[in-house]
Parts: C-alpha cells; structure tokens; sequence
C-alpha cells in the first residue's frame, strides 16, 4: 500500500529553490550522498561493537556508485544502517528541527549552498542535479522500503517488494537533461578523489571496458556453385582437419573498481607510518614528482581535536609570490570529507609552500568561508599550524645539508614571515642565515654571530647591498674591519624590509653601517684626538656644506672610514641607499613616499687621507680656489656610488673624469669647443695641471 506524504513547508520551499535556482556547484550533491553513507556505515559499525549479530544482515560495510546511462540513471548503495519507516518520514520529509529554516536564512544572507550539509539537510542537494529521486531502504528492526518523490510538494513511501538489500540504503537519481555529465566515469571519478577520497569505507564504482577475446572459429566452407563446373584439387593430409581461425571479439564488461585507494595516513600514529607511505601520500597530495624534504604528523586534542600532516617541498614553486596564485596549499577535510583547499585563513602566506591536510573533528561539515572568517576552531588551527611549522624548521636545521637546500629555496618566506609574524619573529630570526666579513664561504645564523662577538662589542652590525661582491669592499666596513668586528652582509631585497622588524637579537641591537648612530668603543687618547681634528677641518667641513647645498645635510668628520676619503651616510630611521634602490625600482610606487622617506645624507670625511689633508691645506690657504669647489663635486658624486646610491647626473660626472684625463694627458682645453652650458670649470692656468697631480 502506497502512503502520500505531504513535505514539511520549509522543505518544500528549500527543495523549490534548489530546483529552480541556478548554483555553479552543483557537484556537491555527490559529496552529500557520499557523506551520508559513510554516517550511516559510522553507525552501523559502532552498534556492531556491543552486537556482532547486527552486522550478520550484510557483513561487507561499502558504498557503490553506478551510472546507467541507458536510463539516465545514478545510483547510489550503501550497506550502513538503514532507515525505518518512521525515520523515512522524519529524516526526509519533516525534519523537526530547524536546520531547514536556517539554511534557507543563510542562503538569502548570501551564502554558498556548499553550506547545505552544515544544517543536516544534504541529502536535498541531490535534486540540484535530478527530477526525481527514488530511496529503497532496509533497517535491521524494519521491513524494506522504499520513498519516492519528484519534489512536487509530496513524497510517497511504500513497501518494498523488489531486490533485497539486506541492511542498508540505495538512492537513485534521474538525472535532468543538463546533468547528464556526471554520468560519466572520469567525471565521477574525479569527484569521488577530489571531496571524498579518504572515506574510510570502500567506494567502488562500476566501470565499464572493452576486452578483447580470442574466439576459435570453424572456417567457412566454400559454397559450391551448381552451374560450376566441379574443380578438382589435389587434398592434402592437412586440409583433412577443419580448418579452425582464431578470431579476436570485443566484448564489453562491467565491473567494480575501488576509487578511494589512498587511505588517510594521518588517522594512524605517526609510529606506525613508514618513510615510503609518507613519500606516497606527498605524490598523490601535490603531483609532485620529487619527494618531500621533510614531514611533520601530528594530531592535537583537548578542547579541539584535529589532525595534521604538513610536507615541505624540496623546491620552490616557480610562482611563490605571484599575486594571482592560490595563497595556500593546506587541504582542509571534516572527518575525512574534503571541505576546500583555498581558504586563507588557516596559515598565513609566508607559509604558503608548506603542503599537506587538517582534519577536523570540531568544524561542521561544509562550513561556507563565510563562516570560516568567524570561527574561532579556525584561529586555534591556524596557531598550531604555524607552531609546528617552525618546529619542523628547527628539525630540518639539525642536517646542515637538508638546512641549506630549505634555505636556499625558502629563506625569502622565512624573512616575510619574521617582517609579518610579530609573535614568532624572535623564534624566526633563529633560522635566519647570512654571509659575513669573516664566514668566507659558510653561512652564518645570528646566534653564531654573537658567539663570536668579540669582548666590549655591544652591538650586531650589518650592511646591506645589491649584492655580496657590491658590500664585501665597502667603504663603511673599513673601520670596523681594523677593529676585527664582524659585519653581516644583507643582499636579498627583502632583508631591508625584515631588519625593520627585527630591531635586536639575543640583546644585541643590529646596527647599519651605512647609517647614522654607528658609535666605536674609544679610548680617551683617540677621543682627545678626534676632539682636535673636529676642530682642524671646521673651515673645510663648511666649505664643502656650501659648494654641496641642499645634496647633503651636513658635512662631518666621520670614523668609520680608514681608506677612502669620504662616504655618505644616511640617517638612523629614513631608508637606506639600499633601500632607496629598491623602492625606485617599484613599477607602481607611490612618489609622495620617497619625499620623506628618502634618505637624508651626510657626508663624512676621512681626515687623514692625503686628499681631504691636501683639501684642507689649499682651503685654508685660499677659500676661492675653484679647484677645491670642483674637486668637492667630484669626491660627493664618488661618494655616491661607492655608497651605494645612484648618481643623479651621470652625463656632469662622466664630463668631470674626462677633463681629469685630458690634464693627465696634457691636451690643452682652449683648443677644443666649449659646450653650450659649461659645467663648474677647473681654473686653466698653466700650473693647474701639476696641481691636480698633487692632489691626485
């Protein structure tokens, strides 16, 4: 006898709005129905625990999936526990509580209806993709059953007289006209990997192929013709037999086939997994084609439960830091049902080549993003993420070679972690390795560094550059060279942004040398002396500020120099001339930065050196000389680039090293012509020549 039922109000309206509404995703019906199954094989198990007897029904615990395209059919067999009548009717039909309600409010908020299952009523997203849907179910303590309904407004249940099942459930779906894609093998296939590949419970799908069979065949006797003339030919012993061919046939074969091969290791301790399983799980996870360079599987309990395994790479995705690329590559499961692989907020983006899965007991199943940017379960997961990461740094760091090929692909992520992750920089800045004025070809970390600090040196000092060979020579190393100091060197772009930051270490404040506040310990002889050659160059300290203007803010008698006549220094908190490059060279920079933020140069003089001692004689002997004026230009402008700045003129400086070249050589000037606006002449008398070789 065949019931009518009448769906719930809100049932109806939410059925009402899948069917005519269009959703993009409308693959999600089958992660739904999949889910459902392994709930109800959940339950069926967890009963067997106290009763063996409940299994005897249908021993094997499995789902199947089999499309039949003939009658634009797919279904759907699980042998969990099964529906009574009653549960029919409250499970589909009039569900009590008001998950209903509460999907339907959220959908009008403008969720995604991925949300559905997160209110209990996944099982409805099967009418996004079929017209009708029919239930044939068996539950130990009840007859066979089946629910009928094409989402009119009503559902039938009736008695079910047809195959039994045994124990269990089995859905079958009329697909729609539009939907008859997800009849097909690879399409199904690739939906059962991508959302419900680490299912506990075998699903099988049935597949069908072509086989070729080998068929012996009688060959065909000769018709004979009876208008023919009979032939005679001679028989040999051999044509005596029949002959028989062997034919090849092509026959079609359906069979099952396990989709769901890889099994989620990360439910087993980390003991029982093997090196070969881990590199296994990576290759199927990421497509890689090398294997990981290091693995961390943990699972964390108490007020949130959720395991993890997280693989890092052996090399550097060529796309790192690309705007466009997917921020993460964590795959997010519920109790083993993949949920998404692109939310970004379970770790943050300096982490973003760190691969692997979370799968939490705690979040609801289908949780939109919306919801996930509210949840607090998220944060705590995010937190521990982060935390294990850094703790499997620290064990890569323990094999010098793993270390050095992480750092050589990774160090840029380490410096935007420490630049961006304000609670771990301390922990980050352990990792951090660099080369120094006296590490030669080795890396040296901070730790190292401050070990080796030698006595009464109270800061680290460091120097930042394009590039190792740019720094090694630097101007700004020679005095703390000839103190025996060690200096860092600083030379990938993002060490400028990362030393921001990171203000000290262990203490230790880390000092620019290329900066302004760089004091060296004195004894009270080199103080008193300093004191009295302060005083001696006032006159050309003066001078210089004036022929220079506004290019510098101030000339000073520096110490930090021993070889070279002069540097420029910046100030203590404006940018670098490092970082002065870097921001110029932005495509899209924002100009009214540089203006404030552009460094503030001083130039400092190296009072001993014979040219600022020659300098200074000929200031105090005539402040006009025109040679002097000249010669100041051309020591700011090499100032500049052996600073590390850019020159501004190039074309003025590149004239002044011609007409130095031409006095070496003796070419008199007044013979060639004089261009349309001359730069600062040298004075042209005839004894400048010999004068300039003085200086020089």
């Amino acid at each position: 006898m065949t019931e009518t039922f009448a769906f719930q109000a809100e049932i109806n309206q939410l059925m009402s709005l899948i069917i005519n509404t269009f959703y993009s995703n409308k693959e999600i019906f089958l992660r739904e129905l999949v889910s459902n199954a392994s709930d109800a094989l959940d339950k069926i198990r967890y009963e067997s625990l106290t009763d063996k007897e409940k299994l005897k029904s249908n021993p094997d615990l499995n789902i199947k999936i089999i499309p039949d395209k003939a009658n634009n059919k797919l279904t759907l067999i699980d042998s969990g526990i099964g529906m009574t009548k009653a549960d029919l009717v409250n499970n589909l039909g009039t569900i009590a509580r008001s998950g209903t309600k509460a999907f339907m409010e959220a959908l009008q908020a403008g969720a995604d209806v991925s949300m559905i299952g997160q209110f209990g009523v996944g099982f409805y997203s099967a009418y996004l993709v079929a017209d009708k849907v029919i239930v044939h179910t068996k539950h130990n303590d009840d007859e066979q059953y089946v629910w009928e309904s094409a989402a009119g407004g009503t559902f039938t249940i009736t008695r079910d007289e047809g195959e039994p099942l045994g124990r269990g459930t089995k859905i079958e779906l009329y697909m729609k006209e539009d939907q008859k894609e997800f009849l097909e093998e690879r399409k199904l296939k690739d939906l059962i990997k991508k959302h419900s590949e680490f299912i506990q419970y075998p699903i099988n799908l049935l597949i069908t192929k072509e086989v070729e069979k080998e068929v012996e065949e009688e060959a065909a006797e000769e018709k004979k013709d009876d208008e023919e003339k009979p032939k005679v030919e001679d028989v040999t012993d051999e044509d005596k037999e029949k002959k028989k061919e062997k034919k090849k046939v092509k026959e079609t074969q359906t069979e099952f086939e396990l989709v769901n091969k890889t099994k989620p290791i990360w439910t087993r301790p980390p003991s029982e997994v093997t090196k070969e399983e881990y590199g296994a799980f990576y290759k199927s996870l990421t497509n890689d084609w090398e294997e990981h360079l290091a693995v961390k599987h943990f699972s964390v309990e108490g007020q949130l439960e959720f395991k993890s395994i997280l693989f890092v790479p052996k090399r550097a995705p060529f796309d790192m830091f690309e705007g466009k690329k997917k921020l993460n590559n964590i795959k997010l499961y519920v109790r083993r049902v993949f949920i998404m692989d692109n939310c970004e907020e379970i770790i943050p983006e300096w982490l973003s080549f760190v691969k692997g899965i979370v799968d939490s007991e705690d979040l609801p199943l289908n949780i939109s993003r919306e919801t996930l940017q509210q949840n607090k379960v998220l944060k705590v997961i995010r937190k521990n993420l982060v935390k294990k990461c850094i703790e499997l740094f620290f064990e890569i760091a323990e094999n010098k070679d793993d270390f050095k090929k992480f750092y050589e692909n990774f160090a840029k992520n380490l410096k935007y972690g420490i630049h961006e992750d304000s609670q771990n920089r301390t922990k980050l800045s352990e990792l951090l390795r660099y080369y120094s004025s006296k590490s030669g070809e080795e890396l040296t970390s901070l730790k190292d560094y401050v070990t080796g600090m030698k006595e009464g040196q109270k800061d680290i000092y460091y120097i930042t550059g394009e590039s190792r060979k740019a720094v090694e020579n630097s101007p700004f190393l020679e005095a703390l060279k000839k103190k025996g100091y060690e200096v860092l060197f600083m030379v990938d772009p993002i060490d400028e942004y990362a030393v921001q930051q990171l203000k000290e270490f262990d203490g230790k404040k880390l000092v620019c040398v290329t900066k302004e506040g760089l004091t060296l310990d004195e004894t009270e002889d080199e103080k008193k002396d300093k004191e009295e050659t302060k005083k001696a160059n006032e006159s050309l300290c003066k001078l210089m500020k004036e022929v220079l203007g506004e290019r510098v803010e101030k000339v000073i008698v520096g110490e930090r120099i021993v070889d070279s006549p002069t540097c420029l220094v910046t100030g203590e908190y404006g940018w670098s001339a490092n970082m002065e490059r870097i921001m110029k060279a932005q495509a899209l920079r924002d100009n009214s930065m540089s203006s404030y933020m552009s460094s503030k140069k001083t130039l400092e003089i190296n009072a001993k050196h014979p040219i600022i001692v020659s300098m200074r004689k000929r200031v105090e002997a005539d402040s006009t000389d025109k040679t002097v004026k000249d010669l100041i230009n051309l020591l700011y402008e090499t100032s500049l680039l052996t600073s590390g700045f850019n020159l501004d003129e190039p074309a003025n400086f590149a004239s002044r090293i011609h007409r130095m070249i031409k006095m070496g050589l003796s070419i008199n000037e007044e013979e060639e012509k004089t261009a349309e606006e001359p730069l600062p002449t040298l004075e042209e008398d005839k004894g400048e020549g010999s004068k300039m070789e003085e200086v020089d």
